[in-house]
């Protein structure tokens, strides 16, 4: 009797109910710890429902089935990701660059048969964000291997049909541009799911040795050529301007002589006009008067010493100059 009640009294033993509960708390707990998940700005996320395609969300607290019967995949769809080629090869010698590549490694990639049957170094980096997070998760199972191999192919194709000094001086830019066209081609035949933000080339380098030491001549005369053909555009942008201002003036003075000129000869006109409609309504007295008026203007500039008039009746002419002296000294 009295070990049992002993036993009926151990502080130590737990209630049924409490147990219970216990667990129900831990269930509850991990039913909401599993029911929600966070996106953040930068990221959508992929919902699967029992391993098959449900939904996608974007950024901020997001709810889903717990258990695990609902599961999410987070992908960065807002930031631009960078993938270099060929920039740890800088400090490699060529002839090591073929040998012993392990595979996945990017010893060599940058390694490239020009056109014109030349070695180059053309390392080159690509921008790229995730279009549809989707596809990117489920349609190609070594993404970066993928990126990286066809970007490669690209550009040994674009450079292996151009000469080398076309490369590294007119075509950069084209090889550019051809470039970002022709992956996003293939990107969206294997739907993975990206958009080619650009393609750049970085560093192009010719075969060292003697023959470097030539592409570098040619380089620098490209860059003389070029700074010379800047020169020749801006003497070109501050002469052509002068010129124009000159002609442009020299035309509006040409306009203002030719308007004064049409000016002079419409007044001319129609003052004869008015003395022609005169002359019509009295001749005679319009032609005395023009008579008069015109002799008037002969005598007022003519110099009295030299004058002489001459009548076509008489045998000898008569000069008006003595005829003032001799009326000087009789006065």
């Amino acid at each position: 009797m009295n070990s049992s009640g002993a036993s009926s009294r151990n502080p130590f033993h737990i209630s049924p109910k409490l147990i219970i509960a216990a667990v129900a708390v831990v269930i509850l707990f991990i039913l909401v710890m599993s029911s929600f998940f966070v996106v953040d700005q930068t990221e959508q996320s992929v919902v699967l429902r029992f391993g098959k395609f449900n939904r996608i969300v974007g950024p901020g607290l997001q709810t889903k089935l717990p258990l695990g019967i609902d599961r999410n995949y987070n992908v960065p769809t807002r930031v631009v990701q960078t993938m270099t080629f060929g920039q740890s090869n800088t400090s490699q010698d060529y002839s090591s660059m073929f040998m012993n590549t392990p595979s996945g490694s990017s010893a060599g990639e940058s390694i490239m048969l020009t056109g014109d049957l030349n070695i180059v170094d053309v390392q080159w980096i690509i921008q790229y964000r995730i279009e549809d997070p989707a596809k990117w998760l489920f349609n190609v199972q070594e993404r970066d291997k993928t990126i990286r191999d066809i970007s490669q192919s690209v550009i040994n194709q674009l450079v292996g049909d151009l000469p080398i000094l076309a490369i590294m001086s007119s075509e950069r830019t084209a090889i550019e541009i051809e470039s970002q066209e022709k992956m996003q081609k293939a990107f969206d035949s294997y739907n993975l799911g990206v958009r080619v933000v650009t393609v750049k080339l970085q560093n192009i380098v010719p075969p060292v040795g003697e023959v470097q030491d030539a592409f570098e001549d040619v380089n620098k005369s490209i860059q003389d050529m070029n700074r010379l053909i800047n020169e020749g555009k801006e003497q070109y942008n501050r002469e052509i301007p002068r010129a124009q201002g000159e002609a442009a003036q020299i035309t509006q003075v040409a306009e203002g002589y030719a308007a004064e000129r049409v000016n002079n000869a419409l007044g001319d006109v129609a003052r004869f006009s008015s003395v022609l409609e005169a002359y019509m309504l009295s001749e005679d007295i319009t032609a005395r008067r023009l008579y008069i008026e015109t002799m008037e203007e002969i005598l007022k500039e003519a110099d009295a010493g030299t004058l002489t008039l001459i009548d076509k009746e008489l045998e000898n002419f008569l000069p008006i100059s003595n005829l003032t002296n001799v009326q000087g000294g009789a006065q």
